[in-house]
Order: C-alpha cells, then structure tokens, then sequence
C-alpha cells in the first residue's frame, strides 16, 4: 500500500526541453537519481519507491515523451532523441554538472542505455529493469505480437480507442507474477494518461522507433560502456533477457532474476528494489 500523504509530497513540475514539454516528479535532497518509467505506464511507476529513495537521493521520475502529462510531439521517439530529452531535463533541474545514477525499465530500459551510451561520463552508475534493447543479440530475439502491432501505422490507436482499460489491464495482468501489484488506483492514473488526445499514438510511438533504435544501438555498441550496471529481470518476464543484452554493450554488470516479479518489479518487489538499487548504488559511485 503506498502512503498517500508521501505522494502528497512529491514536487510536480513542467520544463520544455529539446523542443518537448515534459512533466516531472522531484522528492529528495542529495545525489540525482533519475528514474525512466516504460509502457504502458508514467513516472507513477515509481511511487512505491520514491519516498524511500529520497531519504538519500533527489529522486527525478519524469513522464517521458508522449506518455503520461508530457507533451505529444509528431516525431523524436528514437530513444537517443528521448534521452536527449531526459538530459536537458536534468540540466534544467540545475544538475547538469553532477554525474548521475539512472534507472530505466522497458523504453525506459532503452532510453537508459542511449543515454549512457551518448554522454559517456555523465552517467555514474546504470540500473535497468526487465527489457531488452533493439538491435542488440537480434538474431537470438522473437519479436513479441505487441510490438509488432503497435509498430503497425495509425491502425493499433484506432482499434484501442474506447477500450484503452481492457487493452491496458491485460498488459498489467499477464506481465505480472502479482496482479494485485498494479492497483485499481495505479490502473485509473494509467488509464487516464493513455485515454487523453494523443496518449495511445505517444506510446505506440516508441514501438515505431524499433529500426532506428536497432540502428543507432548498433552505432553505440561499437564502443562498449564501462559504466557500472545492475540488470534485473522479472521470474515470470523477460529473466535473463537484460542481464544478457547489456553484457552484450557493457563491462561490468551485475545481474539478477528476481524471483516472485514479472514486468512490473518497483511495484510487484518495491523493498526488494529499493534494498537492492541502493546498495548497488552506495558501490557503484
């Protein structure tokens, strides 16, 4: 159960940066963390381990892109545009000079790596959460049916329009070892963000991106990352499938399998998270 007077806390904000308004939550003093949420979900994926996490950190969880608050633009889903996006964020926030600690699940997994790959030496330590990055060991890849369909122009919004909270929840509920993890409440604020104009093409938006991304990871891998790295992957998700693919483009990573998580790990295991984030972090940097 998230306390709902710690989310009372929390500092909401709008910053337009690289050509895109974003909206942001801040909690914390000290060290940035920034927190990259993925789909179908916002920056409130992290509201279970935010007011932990800022016991220690400035925690930074913005809506990325063409999902949650932030604006809809018509172009810049490539994930090295997006992190471009989250930079300037962070700069804006008066850090730009700080290295920080970065957290990505599912495109935010892949908004992480590009990211890091990008701005070599800006980025201190790297957490990423149950995804695999495009282009990266392809050949030993299966293409899952969503992405396939949402890469498909226009037809997936209008088929989901209307139905965003059927479409939605079998996501939350198949990619979860506890469905109960993702709340009646967390599916209103989801559904809410991916039923209003432009929300539904925003996310499918990152799935369009798919070949460029591949294009741009490929670039990136060229020289691979020593920056630190923790994967994680849910029991019941994609499992090794993080730990393998940034072992692909890193030096030093530290995985595991969570067990009793499927997609949703911050809010299926969020003591287990903050635990294993923060004592990753407290070596890493």
């Amino acid at each position: 159960m998230v306390d709902a007077d710690a989310l009372d806390d929390l500092e909401h904000g709008l910053a337009r940066v690289n050509g895109v308004k974003l909206h942001y939550v801040t909690a914390g003093e000290g060290p940035p963390l920034v927190l990259l949420h993925g789909w179908p979900q916002t920056w409130y994926e992290w509201r279970a381990v935010i007011p932990a996490l800022a016991d220690d950190y400035t925690v930074i969880a913005p809506d990325l892109r063409g999902m949650g608050d932030s604006e809809t633009p018509a172009a810049g889903y490539d994930k090295d545009t997006v992190a471009t996006d989250v930079r300037e964020l962070v700069a804006h926030l008066g850090f730009g000079d700080d290295p920080i600690a970065l957290v990505g699940h599912d495109w935010g997994m892949a908004t992480a790596y590009a990211y890091a790959a990008q701005y070599r030496g800006e980025v201190g330590a790297l957490c990423v959460l149950d995804a695999g990055l495009p282009g990266v060991r392809e050949e030993e890849k299966r293409r899952l049916w969503h992405t396939r369909f949402h890469s498909v122009p226009d037809l997936p919004e209008r088929l989901v329009a209307g139905r965003e909270r059927l479409y939605l929840s079998w996501f939350y509920k198949q990619g979860a070892y506890d469905p109960s993890a993702i709340d009646t409440d967390a599916r209103d604020e989801y559904v809410r963000c991916y039923s209003q104009p432009g929300g539904l093409r925003g996310g499918f938006e990152y799935y369009r991106a798919y070949d460029e991304d591949a294009e741009n990871n490929d670039a990136h891998a060229e020289d691979p990352l020593e920056t630190p790295v923790l994967a994680l992957g849910g029991a019941t998700s994609f499992r090794e499938l993080p730990i393998a693919d940034m072992n692909a483009v890193t030096t030093d990573v530290d995985g595991e399998v969570v067990d009793r998580a499927g997609h949703w790990i911050p809010e299926e295991r969020p003591e287990y998270f903050v635990e294993r984030l923060t004592g990753f972090l407290e070596n890493a940097m």
